[in-house]
C-alpha cells in the first residue's frame, strides 16, 4: 500500500520550552489558566532564584504534503496522538518552573506530574537539585535510591545514578561511590571517581589506570591530587600530559599538570615563560642544568612557534643547533619535540616546510592529532615518500592505525612500493565500511559504490514492539513537546542493546514520527543488515530535487550536504548562528536573497522549507561556479567559507588528487564535513540512478591557479 508520508510534525529544537511547548499540543491551553496562577502563587517562594523569562520561539511555516513513498502500512504507525491531560501539562510547568529554579513549584507540580508518562522527569530535576543543593536534613537517600529501583532500566535513573556517584565522591563517601557503580551511560569523569573510591577503599589504583581514564573536570583532577600525592603518578607520566596541553594550547591544563611537576620557584618561572617565552629565552645567562629547568627551556622553545614559527626557528637553528652556543645543553628528545611543534604549526598553515621539519624531529612520540598531521605533510609533497608514509603510520598508536584513513594511505603506500598483494588486504579489510575511505578503497579494488540489498521488510511484530518500548515512546513525547535536548539522550539510551532488526524497527517508527535525524542515526548502528532508504532517507525529496534540478544543480550532491549540515532537522541551528536544513547564517541568507531577487525574504522566514533550500542551492551554486564546478571545494567553501578553499588550493605547488586534498584540509570541522558530504553525494547518486557510482571521479584533481580571490561571502 502506498501512504503519504507528513510533514515533520516534532522538529522543534530544545530552545522551546514553557507556553511554546503547548504548540505541540493546543489542547493543553486549557490548563495554562491554572497552571499560571499556581505559578504565580509559588514564585515568591524562588524570588531570589527567579531567572529570565524565556523566549517563545515561532513554529516553521506548514509544509505541504510529501510525496508518496511505497512503505508497508505497519511501518508507518507511528504513536497514537498525545492526549491532553492535567499531568501533561504539569510536566510542562515543571520544566519551566526547572529553567526558572522556582524549586517550591517544581516540588509542588512532582506529584501533579507523575501519572504522564514524562512523570518522572519532574521528579528527577527535583532530586538533581536536592542531590547538589541538600536541604538541611541531608541528601535524601531513600528518595534517589527509591527513584532508581522504580524505574531499574530508564535513562533517567541511570543519569541519577551517575549524578548520585559524582556527587558522593566530591564530598568524600568512596563507600557510596562503590555500591552505586557501575553506570551504564559512564563518561570519564564517573570512571575517574570510581578508580578514587577504589583507591581510597584499599584497591590500590595504578599509574595506567589512572592515564587511560583521564580526561580534565574535577573527578579526574581529583583523583591525580590524590596519585600524585601518594607517589603513584610522577613525572614519566605528567611530562607526555603537560606537553600535551600546550599543544594543544590548553593553558589552563598545562599548568594543572606544572603543579604537580615543579616546586613554587619553578612553576613561577613556568608562569613567566608562557607569558613571553622569547623574552625569557634571552635573559638567561647560563646552560640550563637539570630535569626541571631543561624542561621549561623546552616548554618555552615550544611555545616560541606560537608567534611566529619563521622567528622560532630561526632561534632555535641559531643558538641550539649544532653550531649554537647551547648546543649541547639540551638532550635531541627534547629538540626533536620542539622540531615536532614547529612541524605541527606549519603543518597546519599548509607551509611547505612542515614536512622538512617533521623529518628533523623524526620517529618520536607524538598526540594523535601531530601524527596525523605527520602524514597529511607528507601527502602534500610533489613527490610523496610512500616509505615515510608507512613509517610515521606504524608509530601511530594501534587504535589510531585502525583508522581507515590510515588503513587506506598505508595501503596506498604499500601500493605504491610494489607490496601488491599486502595493498589488497589493508584495502579488503576497509571496503564493506560505509564511509570516505570504505569506498575509496573498494574502488582500488576494482569496484564501483552500489547501495547493499535492502533486508527484509520490518514485520508488524518488530514495529509493534518498537512502539511498546518505554524508552522510545517516552522519547518521541519529548520530541514532540519540542525538548530535543531531552529527547535524544533518551532514545540513544533506548537503543542500548538492540539487534539488527530492533536498529531497523526503531528507525522505522521514527520515519512514521517524521524524526528524521533518529531515523538515520539509528539505522546506522546496525552492523549486519543495512537499510540504505533509512541510513540515507530522503525527505521532501521532490521538492529538494525540484530546487536542485531548477539551477541545474545535483540533487544526490545537495541531499549529501543536509544529511550532513542538519540531518533533515527542518530548525537546526548551530553553536554559530547557521539555521535551517541547509545551514545558512543571517548574513548570507540576507545577501543571497539580494542576488536571486526574493524580494519577501524576512530573517525570520529562513527555517520555512521553501526559503531555506531555494536560499541554500542559490548560495551552493553560486560557490560551486566559483570553484571551476567542483563539489569537493564547493563543499568546504559552503562549510568554512568560500575564500577558504581558494586560499588552500593555492597553496600546492602541483595538481593532487581530491583525496590528497580533502585529508589534508586544515580545519577539522570542514575536512571531516567534506569527506562525510563526498561520500553521502555518491551513496545518494547510487539511490537515485540506481547505477554504480565513483567517489574518485566526484572528487577529481586539484589544480593550483596561483594567487585567487572571490567576492562572494
Amino acid at each position: 500500500m502506498t501512504q503519504t508520508l507528513q510533514p515533520g510534525r516534532y522538529q522543534k529544537s530544545a530552545r522551546k520550552s514553557g507556553p511554546a511547548a503547548f504548540q505541540a499540543a493546543p489542547g493543553l491551553r486549557r490548563w495554562l489558566p491554572l497552571l499560571a496562577l499556581f505559578t504565580a502563587a509559588c514564585a515568591p517562594v524562588d524570588a531570589q532564584q527567579r531567572s529570565a523569562s524565556l523566549n517563545v520561539q515561532p513554529q516553521p511555516a506548514a509544509q505541504a504534503p510529501q510525496p508518496a513513498i511505497s512503505v508497508p502500512p505497519a511501518v508507518l504507525a507511528g504513536l497514537p496522538p498525545t492526549a491532553d491531560t492535567p499531568a501533561l501539562a504539569a510536566v510542562v510547568a515543571a520544566r519551566e518552573a526547572m529553567n526558572r529554579k522556582q524549586w517550591s513549584v517544581l516540588g509542588a507540580l512532582v506529584p501533579q506530574a507523575k501519572p504522564d508518562p514524562l512523570g518522572m522527569y519532574p521528579e528527577y530535576w527535583l532530586l538533581r537539585y536536592q542531590l547538589w543543593s541538600p536541604p538541611a536534613t541531608g541528601r535524601p537517600t531513600a528518595d534517589l535510591q527509591k527513584f532508581i529501583s522504580a524505574n531499574p532500566d530508564a535513562y533517567l535513573a541511570d543519569r541519577l545514578r551517575a549524578d548520585w556517584l559524582l556527587a558522593a565522591a566530591r564530598s568524600g563517601d568512596f563507600e557510596t561511590v562503590r555500591k552505586l557503580a557501575p553506570v551504564r551511560n559512564s563518561n570519564a569523569q564517573i570512571d575517574c571517581a570510581v578508580l578514587d573510591a577504589k583507591h581510597m577503599t584499599g584497591q590500590r589504583a595504578t599509574a595506567a589506570q589512572a592515564t587511560a581514564a583521564f580526561a580534565p573536570g574535577t573527578s579526574c583532577w581529583a583523583l591525580y591530587d590524590q596519585l600524585v600525592a601518594d607517589g603513584i603518578i610522577g613525572w614519566d607520566q605528567l611530562e607526555p600530559q603537560l606537553r600535551d596541553a600546550i599543544e594543544a594550547n590548553k593553558t589552563t591544563d598545562a599548568r594543572k599538570f606544572a603543579q604537580y611537576m615543579f616546586e613554587a620557584r619553578d612553576l613561577k618561572t613556568y608562569d613567566q615563560l608562557m607569558k613571553d617565552p622569547m623574552k625569557w629565552l634571552t635573559r638567561q645567562d647560563r646552560q640550563p642544568v637539570g630535569r626541571n629547568e631543561k624542561e621549561l627551556v623546552t616548554i618555552a622553545l615550544a611555545r616560541l612557534a606560537r608567534s611566529d614559527v619563521s622567528v622560532a626557528d630561526s632561534y632555535l637553528r641559531r643558538e641550539w643547533g649544532k653550531s649554537g652556543d647551547w648546543s649541547k645543553a639540551m638532550a635531541k628528545s627534547n629538540l626533536a619535540w620542539v622540531r615536532g611543534q614547529y612541524a605541527l604549526v606549519a603543518a597546519l598553515n599548509l607551509d611547505s616546510r612542515a614536512d622538512d621539519w617533521y623529518h628533523e624531529a623524526g620517529h618520536i612520540r607524538m598526540t594523535e592529532y601531530n601524527a596525523a598531521w605527520k602524514v597529511r605533510a607528507a601527502l602534500r609533497q610533489p613527490k610523496i615518500d610512500w616509505k615515510w608514509v608507512i613509517e610515521s603510520i606504524d608509530q601511530m598508536s594501534p587504535a589510531q592505525q585502525a583508522d581507515s584513513s590510515w588503513v587506506y594511505w598505508k595501503a596506498r603506500g604499500l601500493a605504491a612500493s610494489g607490496n601488491k598483494e599486502q595493498a589488497a588486504t589493508a584495502y579488503a579489510s576497509i571496503a564493506d565500511r560505509f564511509d570516505f575511505y570504505g569506498q575509496l578503497a573498494a574502488e582500488e579494488l576494482g569496484r564501483r559504490i552500489t547501495v547493499p540489498p535492502r533486508p527484509a521488510p520490518i514485520s508488524d511484530k518488530e514495529i509493534t514492539e518498537a512502539r511498546a518500548n518505554p524508552g522510545l515512546r517516552r522519547a518521541i513525547q519529548l520530541f514532540r513537546l519540542g525538548w530535543r535536548a531531552e529527547a535524544v539522550p533518551e532514545w540513544n539510551f533506548s537503543l542500548r542493546g538492540m539487534s539488527d532488526r530492533q536498529l531497523m524497527a526503531a528507525a522505522e517508527l521514527a520515519r512514521a514520527e517524521n524524526i528524521y535525524d533518529r531515523v538515520v542515526n539509528t539505522s546506522d548502528r546496525t552492523e549486519k543488515e543495512f537499510d540504505f532508504s533509512q541510513r540515507f532517507i530522503a525527505p521532501f525529496e521532490g521538492r529538494v530535487t525540484a530546487k536542485a534540478n531548477a539551477i541545474a544543480l545535483d540533487p544526490a550532491w545537495v541531499y549529501g550536504l543536509i544529511r550532513q549540515e542538519s540531518r533533515f532537522i527542518m530548525d537546526a541551528r548551530s553553536h554559530v548562528g547557521a539555521s535551517g536544513l541547509m545551514q545558512l547564517m543571517p548574513a548570507t541568507a540576507k545577501w543571497v536573497a539580494g542576488k536571486i531577487g526574493m524580494s519577501n525574504f524576512t530573517p525570520d522566514s529562513v527555517n520555512d522549507f521553501d526559503t531555506n533550500t531555494e536560499l541554500g542551492t542559490n548560495y551552493l551554486n553560486m560557490v560551486l561556479r566559483d570553484l571551476n564546478g567542483s563539489q569537493m571545494l564547493a563543499s568546504a567553501g559552503y562549510n568554512a567559507g568560500p575564500r577558504r578553499p581558494h586560499n588552500w588550493r593555492s597553496t600546492f605547488t602541483h595538481p593532487v588528487e581530491g583525496a590528497i586534498f580533502a585529508e589534508t584540509i586544515p580545519f577539522n570541522e570542514t575536512r571531516t564535513y567534506v569527506k562525510n558530504v563526498m561520500s553521502n553525494s555518491v551513496y545518494y547518486a547510487a539511490m537515485f540512478t540506481g547505477q554504480p557510482q565513483s567517489l574518485k571521479e566526484r572528487l577529481g584533481n586539484i589544480v593550483p591557479l596561483g594567487a585567487e580571490s572571490t567576492s562572494i561571502p
